[in-house]
């Protein structure tokens, strides 16, 4: 078969491969407040600066991710998050000086009357109403119901804006697995401690959040519970699932797919939750 017919017939073939976009999505808790150090609610209503070491663990978490060239960067218009976003960035080799979309949908979870208060509080009205202190929800506060669909729309922002940023790009499904595969391969082993860029071999495009501890669960919650994504080899769902400490780090990797009515979610892999490495140095120093 003459050389043009077959580059023809790959080009065809190639033409009705559905469209596929993969890109990483990390996942980072603000720096601490004072708040955090007491032990108090913040929610949506208190909205207070980083503490000293809350900046402390911003400039960690930001040399850890120096060399990441992030793409995109979304946070939650909360000051804390905003601060502990404009730390990493400035950090950044690649990204300092990057314009960060500010994200009402990333905001903490609101706890309504129990904002500002201790969190043992929180604790004394779950039990008073016979709840857990995760499952329940104060007076005024949002459910993880709504947290959950607030997620789901910020997911729907996400992908539009990414691919609007980013355009499809055409990817063989298989080659796409493989992808996944291989990024998995060389980060899963241990998914506590690790390189800085784990999960993100052979993905072009990577996305940061800045966001909030409660939320943040919500979010890994559903990425794997309502949307399967893979999960790392041995990986235990206590860890999993576990509070995000402040300026803890998730990674998941995304692949999205078209559809007649825009891009819709294909499949995601979870590379690590909660990962602190770079705070071992300041928990010394403290």
């Amino acid at each position: 078969m003459p050389r043009d017919n077959i580059a023809g017939e790959r080009g065809s073939i190639r033409d009705l491969m559905p469209k596929m976009f993969t890109f990483s999505l990390t996942f980072i808790r603000h720096g601490e407040t004072q708040y955090n150090r007491e032990k108090l609610l913040q929610g949506q209503g208190v909205d207070t600066p980083l503490s000293e070491t809350g900046v402390q663990q911003g400039e960690a978490v930001g040399r850890y991710l120096k060399d990441i060239t992030f793409n995109n960067v979304f946070v939650s218009n909360l000051q804390r998050a905003v601060q502990t976003a404009e730390i990493i960035l400035r950090n950044n080799t690649h990204c300092s000086g990057m314009e960060m979309v500010l994200e009402p949908l990333l905001r903490e979870r609101g706890f309504g009357i129990a904002e500002g208060r201790p969190k043992e509080d929180l604790k004394n009205m779950a039990n008073a109403a016979g709840q857990s202190c995760r499952d329940y929800t104060p007076p005024g506060g949002e459910t993880l119901d709504q947290v959950r669909l607030r997620f789901k729309k910020f997911l729907k922002v996400l992908f539009k804006q990414m691919l609007d940023a980013h355009g499809w790009s055409a990817q063989d499904a298989s080659a796409a697995g493989e992808t996944a595969n291989a990024t998995v391969a060389a980060s899963s082993d241990d998914a506590f401690s690790g390189s800085a860029d784990d999960g993100m071999q052979g993905v072009l495009v990577h996305a940061l959040v800045v966001s909030h501890g409660a939320y943040i669960r919500v979010a890994v919650k559903h990425l794997v519970e309502d949307l399967k994504c893979s999960l790392p080899a041995g990986v235990k769902m206590s860890h999993l699932f576990s509070p995000c400490p402040n300026t803890g780090i998730s990674r998941f990797i995304v692949t999205l797919s078209q559809s007649e009515s825009g891009p819709v979610f294909s499949a995601a892999r979870c590379i690590f939750t909660n990962r602190k490495d770079h705070l071992e140095y300041l928990t010394v120093a403290e």
